[in-house]
């Protein structure tokens, strides 16, 4: 072929090759992370008056937070069985929605007469239901109101539509008092096969996000990557594998992250997402681990985000929820003081604390 000629053809060619490689690589190598990405609690914001979600939904909105983490408790949702009751969290969701923040509910807690806690002699903490098939069909009710084309949105076309996507089923089942009389990954991993089969059923894209999990040496828990394994060996169905890792700087939490990692992999789940669903330092209360001051919980705030945010692609990480947008004052029956009552990006007053800033220029960061 003549020179000239070879280096007419070989233009098109080259650039359809490079057409090629960019159409084969993954959407998620060069897409900015999902606006759900980061998240808070805000057990106030949740609780508030309509007049103070108005105030502070707009304020989190302009932290870079597009997604609440908010207890979806079954006892005060089903008080009769296969009766419903709704408008609490219809008003949460709205209100979210409005200023474009999705809600991620946690299903925990079943009512009395689909529970296993005993009549008498009952201790303090969660029990689990008695059949899984029962927190299923709760699932598939809350499914049916919220996800996608649920009942909730087409009764209210004047709210922007932000359907609920991600579904948690239970929090930190490893633990005693979140899993009486004791824990068992087995059971759990039993009850989140079939809570799963039920949403995916309602909504077949929906996301299962397992119970966050956290890395702990409280006595009668079991250790999170003994739990996570034998929780997915015991055939529990979940899209994103949630961990509740408090950490006192970036290496402890990528150690965390990628313990939990491992152990999806000895457990055959090697392609799941990771979701850190709760993450976060106290800035007075007693004396801790994790009660840094002003000036660290800021700092620790944006380094672990920017490490999050780094990490992203490489450890499947699918978001990030911050532990919490305002301080508590002690609630009862304890009234006890406590490091993760000052976790707070605002304090008491609502007034930012150097935590706020921190958060939301490292938010903006973690989501490109």
């Amino acid at each position: 072929m003549h020179a000239s000629l070879r280096r007419r053809l070989s233009v098109p060619i080259l650039a359809a090759s490079a057409l090629l490689v960019v159409l084969s690589l993954p959407p998620s190598v060069s897409a900015e992370a999902p606006r759900d990405f980061i998240g808070i609690s805000t057990e106030d914001v949740v609780r508030g008056s309509s007049a103070y979600r108005a105030e502070q939904l707009p304020r989190q909105r302009q932290a870079g937070i597009g997604l609440i983490r908010q207890n979806f408790d079954w006892a005060t949702i089903e008080t009769r069985r296969g009766r419903y009751r709704f408008g609490f969290h219809d008003e949460m969701v709205g209100a979210a929605a409005r200023n474009g923040i999705r809600i991620m509910p946690v299903l925990y807690n079943p009512p009395s007469f689909h529970s296993t806690a005993p009549r008498r002699g009952r201790e303090r903490g969660v029990y689990p239901p008695r059949r899984a098939a029962a927190m299923g069909r709760f699932a598939r009710a809350l499914v049916r109101r919220y996800g996608r084309g649920g009942s909730y949105w087409r009764s209210h076309p004047e709210v922007p539509a932000a359907p609920i996507r991600s579904w948690q089923v239970w929090n930190e089942p490893n633990l005693p008092v979140y899993w009486r009389p004791r824990p068992s990954a087995r059971a759990y991993g039993r009850l989140l096969r079939t809570v799963y089969r039920y949403i995916r059923r309602s909504d077949r894209r929906a996301e299962v996000v397992t119970a966050g999990i956290p890395p702990t040496t409280l006595p009668g828990s079991i250790p999170y990557t003994r739990f996570i394994r034998d929780m997915t060996r015991s055939g529990g169905r979940f899209n994103t594998l949630a961990v509740n890792s408090y950490a006192r700087n970036t290496k402890v939490l990528s150690s965390t992250v990628r313990s939990a990692r491992r152990a999806m992999r000895r457990g055959g789940r090697r392609g799941a997402g990771v979701w850190i669903t709760e993450l976060g330092w106290g800035t007075g209360g007693p004396s801790h681990r994790f009660n840094v001051g002003f000036a660290q919980q800021a700092r620790l705030i944006e380094s672990s985000l920017d490490w999050i945010g780094r990490n992203r692609r490489r450890l499947k990480l699918r978001g990030v929820v911050y532990f919490q947008w305002r301080d508590q004052v002690p609630y009862p029956p304890a009234y006890k003081d406590m490091w993760g009552l000052h976790t707070g990006l605002i304090n008491l007053d609502a007034v930012a604390k150097p935590g706020l800033a921190a958060f939301t220029e490292a938010a903006r960061r973690a989501r490109r």
